[in-house]
């Protein structure tokens, strides 16, 4: 590698990646904690109802969308010119991930 792509790689920051990365697992576990309490709570429940035909699930992805996007945007905004460290990022994200995944099964959401 020659020392003008070293400068380039050098001198463009990750924060925008790492906010997205951690962002994205953020979002995915607060869609599955909101569908648990939605399940749950009668009161979530009703609460999330945005369109009729499909329940409470439209009120449960619409929010964990917008929440998404709002976490997203706030560490982009803070982490935009940043080189932030990516392994927590990245292990957070996959932490996260994993666990919104496991929380969206059936047998595991019913034990709570």
């Amino acid at each position: 590698m020659n020392t003008e792509e070293t400068k380039v790689s050098e001198s463009l920051p990750n924060g925008s990646g790492a906010a997205a990365l951690l962002a994205t697992g953020i979002g995915a576990c607060l869609l599955a904690i909101l569908a648990i309490v939605a399940d749950k709570m009668a009161a979530v429940k009703s609460l999330m109802i945005f369109y009729k035909p499909t329940g409470p699930l439209s009120g449960v992805t619409a929010s964990a969308i917008l929440i998404w996007l709002l976490v997203w945007a706030i560490l982009d905004w803070r982490w935009r010119k940043q080189n932030v460290p990516l392994r927590p990022v990245i292990t957070w994200a996959l932490v996260l991930l994993g666990l919104g995944l496991l929380l969206t099964f059936s047998p595991i959401a019913d034990l709570f």
